[in-house]
Order: C-alpha cells, then structure tokens, then sequence
C-alpha cells in the first residue's frame, strides 16, 4: 500500500485543525479525515459517524499499526507543508498547545 496523495484542508476551530483526504494507490479515495488537538498534542482522527446512542463509530481505519503509523506521517508531512506555506510551523502550534 502506497498513500500516493494528501490533501489537508485547514480549519481554525479549537481542537479540529484541518480536514485530510488521502489516496491510496492512485486509485482508492478516504475523506474526512481530522487532524485534531487533543491532550498530548495533535493526532489524526479516522472518518467517523455519531450512532444513534451518541458513540462515534470509525468508518474506515487501519487494521494494523504499520499502516495507521504510514497514514499518520503523510498527514503530519502535508499538514506541516500546508500550515507553513501559511506562515506557521507545527512547532509552532505544538509549543502553543503545551502552553495552554
């Protein structure tokens, strides 16, 4: 498995910092993923949906950690690409968050 594309769509909300798409062997599509500010800093959350009892339920995700640990570094690479062609670094909001 190959991710052959990202992209991250930024957002400035509190927790949820950018919507991701990613491409799988040029020829599988996942939307929604988030990048997400939580307690220990940012990680990427799975396309999910709000079930009936109020749980949230991942729609698509990883089997194994291998391929959760590649998702995760071509996020975090094209996320980081993408906020400081904005003028920021994840540095940055890294340092900013264990400011908080």
């Amino acid at each position: 498995m190959q991710i052959t594309e990202v992209k991250v769509f930024p957002v400035n909300e509190e927790r949820l910092k950018a919507y991701v798409t990613i491409t799988i062997d040029n020829c599988f599509v996942i939307r929604d993923l988030k990048v997400i500010r939580g307690h220990e800093g940012l990680f990427v959350a799975m396309p999910s949906r709000k079930r009936k009892d109020g749980q949230f339920k991942d729609i698509a995700h990883p089997l194994n950690q291998e391929t959760r640990s590649a998702i995760e570094e071509a996020v975090f690479e094209e996320y980081e690409r993408e906020i400081r062609s904005m003028g920021e670094s994840l540095g940055d909001l890294k340092k900013d968050y264990d400011e908080d």
